[in-house]
């Protein structure tokens, strides 16, 4: 990242009366197209309420350097008084600019600029570890629909995807690892690495694909593999095993019955953090609420999901984190499932749900014969 870009910070959102691990800056220049920031409190102080009112009184701004965004937003996860809504939100908000450094079609993509956005999202994930720490995944999902979104679908799907993938992982093993933890988080932000090379239209396109669109789309877990293999030895970043994260980003869209892409694995081939991460893209892709779909219901998200296990998704896992889900079971007029090519990486405008038949649809029952009260057959 530039390293002399700053962020704006709210004062609420200021370390206050204990020393602060960050500077702060102000725009000392009165022009509306130019920028000159200044730097008013070193980090290392400690600053108070009253410092923070009279900078308010004084200035409209504050200013924290782009170096020193990690420090500032773990001075949110560490903080007792920000509300963790407040926290999640900068941490995503981070983690939208880590992945923005990839996705910025106006950037020349290398393998330093790939790494430099790993290690930003690494930070973003363990953070978000620590914030989700004591939260239920009902808890997650309530938290999840009081954070804005954003216009481009990938950036906001994938933050969430992250999310859940950590505490289905919580949950399907309360005594997982940092380092496990940390390993689901990143598949799930990463997973749809391979959409780089994917044109941002066809990402974007809300209203179906064609034929050929969609197998463009297909080719994303390849070309997500790919480019993480760009480095001939798999370069490992800081307690990061890259081949872990490249399965999922490889392995999300396999299906448990084999009939998925991009080569059918089925069962247990499949990366545990892969089958997580394909529940967490399923139930996220139906349920949160987008600008130009409506959202499901919980207990018919759920039902569709159901309809897909032993096919699309894991049995084991699915019962797993659908009980830890709450929601008021109700009975509705139709039986839905997904239609058979619903993929949870595009922005549908209208899901493509589909009507299941009943039970014994077409069966010829033949002629009820009545019993009169003496137990004969009446004509």
């Amino acid at each position: 990242m530039d390293k002399k870009s700053f962020f704006s910070v709210r004062y609420d959102l200021i370390t206050r009366d204990k020393v602060i691990p960050y500077d702060l800056y102000v725009n000392s220049s009165s022009l509306a197209n130019k920028q000159k920031f200044v730097r008013i409190y070193p980090r290392g102080d400690e600053l108070t309420r009253d410092d923070l009112e009279r900078f308010k009184k004084k200035y409209i701004q504050l200013y924290v350097s782009e170096d020193q965004r990690k420090l500032y937003m773990r001075s949110l996860v560490d903080s007792e008084t920000v509300e963790d809504v407040d926290t999640v939100s900068f941490i995503k908000d981070s983690a939208i600019q880590y992945l923005h450094n990839v996705f910025d079609p106006k950037k020349e993509f290398s393998t330093d600029l790939l790494y430099e956005t790993i290690e930003g999202c690494k930070d973003a994930v363990e953070n978000m570890i620590d914030v989700l720490d004591d939260y239920s995944i009902e808890g997650l999902r309530g938290l999840i629909g009081n954070l804005s979104s954003h216009d481009f679908y990938t950036y906001d799907h994938s933050i969430n995807v992250s999310m859940y993938c950590i505490k289905i992982l919580r949950v399907l093993k309360p005594n997982a690892t940092r380092s496990e933890l940390v390993h689901a988080g990143l598949g799930g932000l990463l997973h749809d690495l391979g959409k780089i090379k994917v044109p941002t239209e066809i990402l974007n396109k809300p209203d179906g694909l064609s034929d050929d669109e969609y197998n463009v789309i297909k080719t994303h877990p390849d070309l997500g593999i790919n480019l993480l293999k760009d480095d001939p030895e798999m370069k490992q970043l800081e307690d990061l095993d890259l081949r872990i994260i490249g399965r999922v980003v490889h392995e999300h869209h396999e299906n448990w019955d084999g009939k998925g892409y991009p080569n059918g694995l089925k069962g247990k081939e499949i990366h545990i953090f892969a089958r997580i991460c394909a529940i967490a893209d399923f139930f996220d892709a139906i349920t949160t609420k987008r600008s130009y779909a409506k959202v499901m219901p919980i207990s018919e998200a759920l039902g569709v999901m159901e309809k897909t296990v032993n096919k699309k998704i894991d049995e084991k896992i699915f019962k797993i984190f659908a009980a830890h889900i709450g929601y008021s079971k109700v009975k509705t007029t139709k039986e839905l499932k997904m239609a058979d090519d619903f993929d949870p990486c595009m922005p549908y405008s209208e899901f493509p749900l589909e009507e299941v038949k009943e039970m014994f649809e077409g069966e010829d029952f033949g002629k009820i014969r009545m019993i009169d009260d003496k137990g004969k057959r009446k004509k």
